[in-house]
């Protein structure tokens, strides 16, 4: 996830999704990650203080800043290069879970309250933003339980 001021998502030449200040997520899922990874990881980063107070710490939330989301679905996250040339995927999830988990997440998102925009499943999308800070952070829910 990344801190940003503003970022958006085309696709052709479409804006699917546009946020200001809040959070980019760049949301990757495996293929043995369950509704409970997204829970972990709605919880996690709804909460994650990485907003600056008026004393200039990251002390606030998402919410506390009332930032926006702008969730995009990232299979390349799990692009395995220890071999070779060209990644592997084997750790990826197929599209049909895919597509689930990141719908299931955004759902989540957005039940709690928080403006989410979102990318566009599959589709070959341009992604731009301004990181803010710069702040990034990996986040990875099997490293969690």
């Amino acid at each position: 996830m990344q801190r940003v001021s503003r970022a958006r998502v085309i696709v052709g030449n479409e804006v699917v999704g546009d946020i200001g200040r809040g959070l980019l997520v760049l949301l990757g899922v495996a293929k043995e990650d369950q509704e409970a990874d997204a829970d972990y990881l709605v919880d996690k980063i709804t909460g994650l203080r990485v907003f600056e107070d008026s004393d200039g710490k990251m002390n606030l939330s998402l919410r506390d800043a009332e930032g926006s989301m702008l969730v995009v679905s990232q299979f390349t996250l799990y692009g395995d290069v220890r071999r070779g040339k060209r990644q592997s995927f084997d750790q990826a999830a197929r599209p049909e879970k895919g597509r689930q988990l990141y719908e299931y997440f955004v759902e989540k998102v957005r039940a709690g309250g928080l403006r989410c925009e979102t990318g566009k499943f599959q589709a070959a999308m341009q992604v731009e933003l301004v990181n803010d800070g710069p702040v990034t952070i990996l986040l990875d829910s099997s490293k969690a339980f």
